[in-house]
């Protein structure tokens, strides 16, 4: 069985290969934590937003869209606390001359811990069977004991430095716990202080006239700016959402885990404005809106859970992740936040305008609280692609790599293939190409054998191999393959928009989100 590390390094050169994702301007040895995303790549990353839009906008009538602009008056970043607060402890190693998160490096010293204690824990389990009791062991056997003081111990030190924002502290754990630089193998460290992880450039045309301005780092601050403009414009009543899908930059010191954390990414965020008081039912109704949501994927529910914050945000009073099952543990793909006034209030504040709300149904105004859906674009796309990689051991000694990509998503829905490249199959399967194309993206093959061309069409994803054959001409009936069952089945040419159709609409997720 092969370690999850091996499957994720197998994951990203299968990105590679088949054209999910590359290294970005990778001719000059690339641009570290930045990647494009390729032919197939661009169409699932597509499908993902189509997926995510649809089911903001198309089944809540009170929620809609805009696309704000990625430059924002400064004075936007000073109200939101990004200039002030968006920062990230670091650490350089004078031998190496590299920098690290200092939190990362503290993280990583627990996390070992905590594989200590697992590895003693599995092997326990299997000398005492049914009997094992895990928490009676760590409490009683005197190795995983010390192991459970220490992690505690750093684990305490580690949150309280954290909190009160102390970075001698921060710096003093990594002494004391004698942890070196990966590259160096030393423990010569500087000082921590902080980085501010908001990229920032110039506009204007003279040096002296040029203003300094920020590469957003969310999407959220073009939603709250524009809440007045949309609301007064679209005649909404609170309670209602504003989303948007765009670009966010970061300044990551440590990008790392492929497209997991990245300096340019995707976000798809929502804001839903509600009447103070109301915050945490509605709350609770997004966070099981989209929990539902992921899991209508069919990508297997136990493959996520929640992970409630105990340490809030400054403006936060309820916050949960939803976090996936990635070949590197369970990770955050999904942020739920209620957010209360601390956004409109702190843009009214430094913008002196008034942005408050007039409720005709109470008549009063007020500042709307809110609640944050916010979901990475590339984080999602990692999850679905990590749970769709599957190799699998056919009968005869034959295997095969197959991405179970759900169909909805699936970049290519079905490749239409003639047996042989003579005989007028050609252009009978490419009659049946140009009558789906309207509908469905299609591919078309007629190099190698049909067994190398399933396979190909299989490291992809693709849901649907149609084959022309010399029956065809005949019987106008073709052979459909299944990606999953590899089941072939003869049918006539005019069911198969159907079957692609009823496999592939997302009308069927939507229903499965709604009904629940």
């Amino acid at each position: 069985m092969a370690s999850q590390e091996d499957v994720f390094k197998k994951l990203v050169s299968h990105c590679k290969e088949y054209g999910f994702v590359f290294p970005s301007s990778e001719i000059y040895d690339g641009l570290a934590a930045v990647y494009d995303y390729g032919q197939n790549g661009v169409e699932l990353k597509n499908n993902i937003k189509k997926y995510w839009w649809d089911s903001m906008v198309l089944l809540h009538e009170n929620v809609v869209g805009i696309d704000a602009a990625i430059f924002m008056h400064p004075t936007t970043w000073k109200a939101s606390g990004h200039v002030d607060a968006f920062n990230d402890p670091l650490i350089d190693n004078k031998d190496s001359k590299k920098r690290y998160r200092a939190d990362v490096l503290i993280e990583d010293l627990i996390a070992k811990y905590d594989e200590k204690i697992d590895k003693e824990c599995e092997k326990a389990a299997k000398k005492f069977g049914d009997s094992f009791d895990r928490e009676m062991f760590c409490a009683t056997n005197g190795r995983v004991k010390e192991y459970v003081e220490k992690r505690d111990a750093i684990h305490s030190r580690f949150v309280n430095a954290m909190e009160a924002n102390d970075l001698a502290e921060l710096k003093q754990i990594i002494v004391d716990n004698e942890i070196v630089c990966p590259i160096s193998g030393t423990k010569n460290w500087t000082d921590v202080r902080q980085f501010n992880l908001m990229f920032s450039t110039e506009m204007g045309s003279t040096a002296d006239g040029a203003m300094k301005v920020y590469l957003r780092p969310e999407t959220a601050q073009g939603i709250f700016v524009n809440f007045l403009n949309v609301q007064k414009t679209g005649r909404l009543k609170v309670p209602f959402g504003i989303c948007q899908i765009g670009k966010a930059f970061r300044n990551e010191i440590v990008a790392r885990q492929f497209i997991f954390r990245m300096r340019e990414f995707e976000q798809m965020e929502m804001q839903f404005f509600v009447r103070p008081g109301e915050e945490l039912k509605w709350f609770e109704h997004w966070k099981q809106f989209r929990l539902r949501w992921h899991k209508a994927l069919g990508l297997g529910d136990e493959k996520y859970r929640f992970h409630d914050h105990e340490k809030l945000a400054h403006y936060a009073n309820a916050a949960t992740d939803i976090e996936f099952q990635m070949p590197f543990g369970f990770k955050e793909v999904e942020g739920i936040h209620s957010r209360t006034d601390f956004d409109l209030s702190s843009h009214e504040k430094y913008s002196g305008k008034n942005i408050k709300y007039f409720d005709p149904e109470i008549n009063q105004s007020y500042t709307p609280y809110v609640i944050e859906t916010s979901i990475g674009v590339d984080r999602m796309f990692l999850s679905i692609m990590s749970a769709a990689y599957c190799e699998e051991q056919l009968e005869g000694g034959d295997s095969r790599v197959v991405l179970k990509l759900p169909p909805v998503l699936a970049p290519i829905k079905a490749c239409v293939m003639p047996l042989v490249k003579k005989d007028g199959l050609p252009e009978k399967a490419r009659e049946i190409l140009n009558s789906l194309k309207f509908d469905f993206k299609c591919s078309y093959d007629e190099k190698d054998s049909i067994g190398k061309r399933y396979r190909r069409q299989d490291a992809i994803g693709t849901p649907f191999c149609i084959t022309v054959d010399h029956q065809t001409i005949e019987d106008n009936c073709v052979t459909i393959r299944y990606r999953d069952t590899m089941l072939q089945e003869r049918v006539e040419i005019d069911k198969l928009h159907s079957i692609i159709a009823d496999a592939v609409n997302m009308k069927n997720l939507f229903k499965k989100i709604v009904n629940q």
